[in-house]
């Protein structure tokens, strides 16, 4: 099986991990791949057209040019939460997929409403590596962002005491806990990696991310309200969370490992194929 991966995107954001997570795990599964990135020539059209038995784009701007380019069966990774307009060249674009791979339930809802058959939809969540145990001797912490659809204002306007961090696996091994705001999310590969060090997670009750954060089970699901926020940073702080940081970790181990995401991807393209 030979798989052309694509993604167009020039920074390293959650979903660009993701193609690289996925790509070291199916390659010491044997799958031959490749991938093609807007730094290269410029895009390399002509490899689109051969020595691929699948072509996986993962990110829009890929999917476009996969739909126009591709000679092999594509498949297109759906990571984000915002609605898909209803254009002529929009409707066209999204019949070419032979399969979509959801990140959450939530994402594949989205798709459905915009006319993708459900028979063509698979939900794989995304996954992430296992972490050593955070030692939840440091502050909260939130990611630093400077995406409008995400909440740091809120976060700010809150009054809730957190430290903003650019280097989130670096800030897990201490962090007492996340505080994960954003008015979109697919799924939340950030809560998920919080998780796994066993750092109890207060997130928004937005998009995919109820399907990770199980309120009082997993974490906290919060309204996007400043004194709502601000609560949630609080109950972070209380003896209660400890268990729920402990059931966020078990979770995470069992269903949201970059090996689960791997071997469901994998099991998708045979399927397909």
């Amino acid at each position: 099986m030979r798989v052309l991966h694509l993604d167009l995107g020039r920074q390293m954001r959650g979903g660009q991990y993701q193609v690289l997570h996925l790509m070291e795990a199916l390659s010491a599964r044997g799958v031959a791949q490749r991938f093609l990135s807007p730094h290269g020539e410029p895009y390399a059209i002509r490899k689109l057209r051969r020595d691929a038995d699948i072509v996986h784009a993962h990110d829009a701007k890929s999917h476009t040019v996969a739909a126009l380019f591709a000679n092999a069966p594509l498949v297109v990774s759906r990571r984000v939460a915002f609605p898909i307009k209803d254009t002529w060249t929009s409707r066209w674009k999204y019949r070419q997929p032979v399969l979509y791979l959801a990140v959450s339930n939530y994402v594949a809802g989205i798709l459905m409403k915009a006319g993708v058959p459900a028979a063509k939809i698979e939900v794989i969540y995304d996954g992430v590596q296992p972490m050593p145990l955070s030692t939840r001797t440091g502050p909260l912490i939130a990611c630093a962002s400077d995406d409008p659809m995400k909440g740091s204002d809120l976060i700010r306007q809150s009054g809730a005491n957190v430290v903003f961090t650019a280097d989130l696996p670096e800030a897990l091994k201490t962090a007492r806990g996340l505080l994960y705001i954003t008015r979109e999310e697919g799924l939340g590969s950030a809560a998920l990696l919080a998780m796994a060090a066993g750092v109890p997670v207060a997130a928004s009750r937005v998009g995919g991310l109820p399907e990770v954060v199980q309120h009082e089970r997993t974490g906290l699901l919060t309204d996007n309200d400043p004194q709502a926020i601000a609560a949630a940073a609080a109950r972070l702080l209380t003896p209660e969370a400890d268990g729920w940081a402990a059931q966020g970790r078990e979770l995470v181990q069992r269903r949201f490992l970059v090996s689960h995401m791997a071997e469901a991807t994998l099991s998708a393209y045979r399927r397909m194929l």
